[in-house]
């Protein structure tokens, strides 16, 4: 469903190290209706729910609630650490279109 980098992997590894948290506490991603293409990525971290989709990878994981999986499926889960934008980054193979700060997306029509 969806694929972390090795650098998404040690910098959710940190992440979590960083605030102490619980052994089963992940990075929920979220779509959300907003932003300037209509749909905006939420992230944080947060403990596992009934009904998330939990996809594991090197003892981290990335929690995804039934809705977002819709616009997540296939994508691809990056940290970026730049000179001008530092943070994880994904790459929606569902998007037909993305703004240009890259936190919201237009969603590819069904059918």
């Amino acid at each position: 469903m969806i694929t972390l980098t090795p650098s998404a992997v040690a910098h959710l590894k940190a992440l979590i190290q960083s605030q102490n948290a619980a052994p089963d506490v992940g990075l929920r991603l979220q779509i959300e209706k907003g932003g300037c293409a209509g749909m905006q990525y939420a992230m944080k971290l947060d403990e596992f729910r009934q009904g998330d989709e939990r996809i594991a990878t090197e003892d981290v994981s990335v929690l995804v609630d039934a809705e977002s999986a819709l616009f997540l499926r296939g994508c691809t889960l990056d940290y970026v650490d730049s000179l001008n934008d530092s943070g994880f980054k994904i790459e929606n193979p569902n998007a037909v279109r993305s703004c240009g700060c890259g936190t919201s997306f237009e969603p590819k029509q069904e059918g």
